[in-house]
């Protein structure tokens, strides 16, 4: 189980860094009034199930150190 952690915590480090990188970049901004608006048109949803697997990752990791295996 330990390792199965370790693995799923490197995917979602490595997915959560990439996607969270395309979601930042994926904004379009427009001057309203002297103001600059930023929208975004990201979808989030890679960057959510990346976030999850990182989550996983630690509770799988954390969980094979307590019971010493």
């Amino acid at each position: 189980m330990k390792i199965a952690g370790i693995i799923l915590l490197v995917l979602g480090v490595i997915g959560t860094l990439v996607f969270g990188i395309n979601a930042i970049g994926d904004s379009e901004s427009f001057s309203l009034l002297g103001v600059d608006v930023a929208l975004s048109s990201a979808n989030w949803t890679p960057l959510i199930i990346s976030a999850l697997v990182l989550v996983s990752g630690i509770v799988l990791t954390a969980s094979a150190k307590k019971s010493g295996t």
